[in-house]
């Protein structure tokens, strides 16, 4: 058996999905672990739970014994959770980050013409929903630049149009959740932000 598949049944056996592995040249082991999530129950609201310190100490314990066991060298063992721009692997995880802001990364360009999209744009930022048909995923922004903090708009101003890109996740290279960082504290996810 691979240590990584090993690395994953001591995750998971402890509680924990495994979000990724990385193993560096310089000998530096990273294992980034999350909560199990599931879709809440209809009617019901999803309570979003957090890796501990305490979570990642007792993952690293566990760890330590198994690779001495297992004998692979490493230098060191980093273990710690997915934080703000937490990688989109797994079909569970675009359900649960449905109507957040994420980059996509496609393995080729979507090859549009005669839309506003270049032929050649391979990467975007926008809100994840999933597409009409129940199968695909769907990334829905707008390229208008945002408005400056402070700038004031004005209520006649047209909003700009939003585009959409269909893709499913054979299509994908990289997804990630969009970096963004709200200094007003934590909000429930579609709360509106008082100015």
């Amino acid at each position: 058996m691979a240590w990584q598949e090993t690395v994953e049944q001591t995750v998971t056996g402890l509680g924990f999905d495994l979000v990724d592995l990385e193993r560096s040249a310089g000998g530096l082991l990273r294992v980034t672990i999350d909560l199990p999530w599931a879709p809440p129950a209809e009617g019901q609201v999803a309570v979003e739970r957090f890796v501990t310190v305490e979570d990642c100490e007792k993952i690293t314990r566990q760890l330590q014994y198994l690779l001495e066991v297992e004998g692979l060298e490493y230098r060191r063992l980093e273990v710690g959770s997915p934080g703000i721009d937490r990688p989109l692997r797994r079909e569970i995880d675009y359900v649960r980050f449905a109507g957040h802001v994420v980059d996509i990364t496609l393995k080729a360009p979507i090859g549009v013409t005669g839309a506003d999209v270049a032929a050649n744009r391979k990467k975007f930022r926008g809100t994840l929903e999933r597409a009409e048909d129940g199968v695909q995923w769907q990334v829905v922004w707008s390229d208008a630049p945002e408005p400056k903090p402070g700038q004031r708009v004005s209520k006649k101003r047209v909003a700009p149009p939003l585009q959409a890109l269909c893709f499913t996740l054979a299509d994908v290279q990289q997804a990630r959740l969009a970096p963004i960082v709200n200094f007003k504290g934590r909000q429930a996810h579609g709360e509106a932000t008082p100015d």
